[in-house]
């Protein structure tokens, strides 16, 4: 869409108009419930693809997630070390 020219800015207008009704309807989930809150970020992440604005509201979102899941795979691994290890000294009581 970004490279033909009478395509560009109705591409614009859907992708915002989409972008804006996701947040109106997360605004509207955080009094009602629902996702309120997951709807608002994904609307924002909606617009990021096309408004730089956008983009840089969502880009300290996206270090922190970013973060919280080096930081899950590092809990997985410490704990799928663990259990190997006391299943290896499970096994070695048995064998011995």
């Amino acid at each position: 869409m970004h490279t033909h020219p009478v395509l560009h800015l109705p591409w614009r207008i859907l992708v915002g108009t989409a972008g804006a009704l996701i947040i109106l309807a997360g605004l509207l989930m955080m009094v009602a419930p629902g996702p309120g809150v997951a709807a608002v970020i994904l609307g924002l992440v909606v617009l990021s693809t096309e408004f730089l604005w956008a983009r840089k509201v969502v880009r300290p979102a996206q270090i922190w997630f970013h973060r919280a899941e080096r930081f899950g795979m590092r809990l997985r691994a410490e704990a799928m070390r663990r259990y190997r290890a006391r299943r290896e000294l499970r096994r070695k009581r048995l064998a011995g």
